[in-house]
């Protein structure tokens, strides 16, 4: 009956399209099972010659790509991991706002603010770009749950200078820390969206944003409950290129993507027949976005090919014979 009444929930909210549904689902999610289960049985793991395969046509699809690249994948049932510049510093464009969001439930863990603590959007706070805030009329007044769920989902920069607003940049700078980041940096300069260089970018690795999505996966980033909440917020991010259009529509992902000053990035888990794994894609000094966003979702589709289930690949490879 949970697993039925989560479904429910989630279908008012696909239907509905609006936060109020969200906000329910949350709320009563502790009458649901949990969206985190780190006891996931899988019954065919990839294989070790399977794994040697795949990253060996990684390898060779990130050499090629003409722009730079840092990639970090990890399975998350046989501790599998493969790197490529994983430790390469890339300006972290709206990748940054993962942290943002962990930083934000380090707050709330403290009691000094709540999911419900009500924010007022000033002419100040509006930003361009991406989301809608934008277009919201000033002096209305939005739950931290609310700015939280726009900033991931629909990558809303008005969302993310709310909060950055109201918790501070020092705070910030300071959590990140706090989480273990050492190359995840915030500054003012690099919140600006414009297109060419400021003197103090933002930064992150590949390494680093694939930590923290397997930190939530684990239920480890905060506390569980905050995990659990930030998992289900990445799943609900609208984005439909990169990673994700590298998948099949069956596969879950939670993820966030990232684009600005010739970077394009996403850094997801995926939730996958043959186990679950995470992966961060990065890239810069990109020729055109285009190419970026078709780069990342080539990365994904061929981990697509090793872990579906054997009778998927046995069945493709079929049809591509006979074609």
């Amino acid at each position: 009956m949970p697993g039925l009444f989560k479904k429910f929930l989630l279908a008012l909210l696909l239907v509905g399209g609006g936060f109020a549904f969200y906000y329910m689902a949350v709320n009563l999610k502790f009458l649901l099972e949990p969206s985190i289960d780190s006891a996931k049985t899988v019954e065919s793991p990839i294989r070790e010659e399977e794994w040697a395969g795949m990253v060996d046509e990684l390898g060779k699809t990130s050499v090629a790509y003409r722009g730079r690249v840092g990639i970090y994948l990890k399975d998350l049932h046989t501790g599998k991991t493969w790197e490529y510049n994983a430790d390469r510093l890339f300006p972290s464009a709206s990748l940054i706002k993962v942290p943002i969001m962990a930083a934000v439930f380090e707050k709330i863990k403290l009691g000094s603010i709540t999911l419900d603590t009500q924010i007022k959007l000033t002419r100040k706070g509006r930003v361009g770009g991406s989301g809608s805030l934008k277009w919201v009329r000033e002096g209305t007044s939005l739950s931290v749950m609310e700015i939280i769920y726009k900033m991931i989902t629909e990558s809303d920069n008005t969302a993310t200078k709310m909060l950055i607003d109201y918790v501070g940049m020092d705070y910030l700078a300071m959590t990140f820390a706090r989480l273990g980041l050492e190359h995840t940096n915030i500054t003012p300069e690099g919140m600006s969206l414009t297109s060419g260089r400021v003197k103090n970018e933002n930064f992150t690795t590949a390494r680093e944003m694939a930590g923290l999505m397997e930190r939530i996966y684990q239920g480890e980033l905060v506390n569980r409950d905050a995990s659990e909440f930030m998992l289900d917020v990445l799943k609900h991010t609208k984005s439909r290129s990169r990673l994700r259009k590298g998948l099949p529509l069956g596969w879950e992902i939670g993820h966030k993507t990232g684009l600005l000053r010739k970077s394009c990035h996403d850094v997801g888990i995926v939730f996958s027949p043959r186990g679950d794994f995470v992966i961060a894609v990065l890239t810069s000094n990109v020729p055109d976005y285009r190419s970026a966003k078709n780069f990342i979702a080539r990365v994904a589709k061929l981990t697509y090919r090793y872990y579906k289930i054997d009778s998927e690949y046995a069945g493709s490879a079929e049809a591509g014979r006979a074609g």
